[in-house]
């Protein structure tokens, strides 16, 4: 019997559904320095570094409650209900009017889009076979990456297109119901559920048997298991300080060009473009570069050497920034830091697949979360740094970011993929 293809289709939905994540996410970021929002709202640059960094404290918040929903309610319920959430929070983003009342719908936007890539995570493990989840995985984060990509191009045609910043976010709030309507339809929890899927498909991905969820009180024991994991820990904190570092491309780098290097807005939104259209190939290439050390080195180095190496290039990377004068140069720095950060990604990805078991999405929720703690800093520690250096500000920032990255190549060095946190079923030993 010819295996069916439905896990295709599920990973080709769930990049559509990363697209609309990452569009929905970055937008704030090109919208603070249009011409129509700051006629239309007198912020300080601190104020907006809180909008801006204010999306990521809660979505970092809720990340492990958000991914233990998944776990227990399944996938695509969960992950449907929070697409739409997310949208109409996109779209309240819209109808604000003060700085209060944008910060409060950029946390609500964060809460709702906490579980998105912990249940992507478990969709990939439940779906995809143990040597092709490192590529799955890379190529939903790439859906999630072309968003970002075309976000600060699409956001700044469409304001200056329609006239206003608002119409941008009622616009991406309304596509993303649309996409919230398609992930329900194609997506199924297990693979069991999905009526098309055949005997051949199922053995490919070798789910036998329909495992059990993971209840509220396994929760509790989960959430042990994490704290006590040194190997979590380690994952955790690389995506705390990959997130600070990383963040400045998509908060401050869209600024920094227009005040600092003198572009205008419409080129400098096409430079951050270029920046993050490099870095999603990495996403890809990362996924098959995984699984490629996956299978030459073995499960727990096949994770750690495209996540360790990777780090140590975008340091120097940033690094250099302060010394170029050319501002493409500087692009180019920049994109190398994207491609690499996100070549990491699918292995980051494969490795809460690897250890989480049936916990995989509050698993990937709890590293989620440190990671974005680290993001959440990130808006608010650009404008810090540029006053604690003085004359050499923009050089602090850049020094103190390839220090990060550095520090995150180093403290994976414990991970090891082989040791599983949850057991896969009820009954068995983790």
């Amino acid at each position: 019997m010819t295996p069916t293809t439905i896990r295709y289709r599920i990973i080709g939905v769930t990049m559509l559904m990363a697209f609309i994540l990452y569009l929905d996410r970055i937008c704030m970021a090109e919208i603070v320095k249009s011409v129509s929002f700051n006629n239309d709202l007198k912020l300080t640059k601190e104020q907006i570094g809180s909008i801006l960094s204010a999306f990521f404290f809660t979505y970092a918040l809720c990340q492990v409650p958000a991914g233990w929903a998944s776990d227990r309610f399944g996938a695509r319920t969960t992950l449907t209900l929070y697409i739409v959430l997310w949208s109409l929070c996109t779209m309240l983003t819209g109808f604000m009017s003060s700085f209060v009342g944008l910060l409060t719908a950029r946390l609500l936007c964060g809460v709702a889009e906490a579980g998105a890539y912990p249940t992507c995570m478990a969709l990939v493990r439940k779906w995809i076979p143990l040597d092709g989840r490192a590529g799955a995985a890379g190529l939903v984060a790439f859906g999630g990456r072309i968003g970002g990509t075309l976000a600060p191009v699409l956001t700044i045609w469409m304001i200056v297109t329609m006239g206003h910043w608002r119409m941008s976010l009622w616009v991406d709030g309304a596509i993303g119901v649309i996409v919230a309507l398609v992930f329900w339809i194609v997506v199924r929890s297990n693979p069991h559920e999905h009526p098309k899927v055949n005997a051949a498909e199922l053995a490919l991905i070798g789910r036998v048997e329909k495992e059990p969820v993971l209840s509220g009180r396994e929760l509790a024991s989960a959430l042990w298991r994490f704290c006590r994991s040194i190997s979590l820990w380690a994952n955790s904190i690389n995506q705390l300080l990959v997130n600070l570092s990383w963040g400045f491309l998509v908060t401050w780098l869209p600024t920094y060009l227009v005040e600092e290097r003198h572009v205008g807005e419409i080129e400098g939104g096409r430079m951050v473009t270029y920046v993050l259209a490099f870095g999603m190939l990495g996403q890809v290439a990362g996924g098959y570069f995984c699984d490629w050390t996956t299978r030459r080195f073995g499960l727990r180095l096949g994770r750690l050497i495209p996540m360790c190496s990777s780090m140590f290039v975008c340091a120097a990377a940033y690094a250099a920034c302060p010394f170029l004068d050319s501002t493409w140069l500087l692009i180019a720095c920049c994109a190398t830091v994207s491609f690499c950060v996100d070549l990491a990604n699918p292995a980051l990805w494969a490795f809460m697949g690897d250890v989480g078991g049936r916990a995989t999405a509050a698993a990937g929720g709890w590293g989620n979360m440190w990671g974005n703690f680290g993001a959440s800093v990130t808006g608010m520690l650009i404008p810090l740094l540029m006053k604690l250096g003085g004359t050499a500000g923009k050089e602090f920032v850049f020094f103190t970011l390839a220090g990060a990255f550095v520090l995150a190549g180093l403290v994976v060095l414990p991970m090891d993929a082989t040791k599983k946190l949850m057991p896969d079923d009820a009954g068995s030993a983790p």
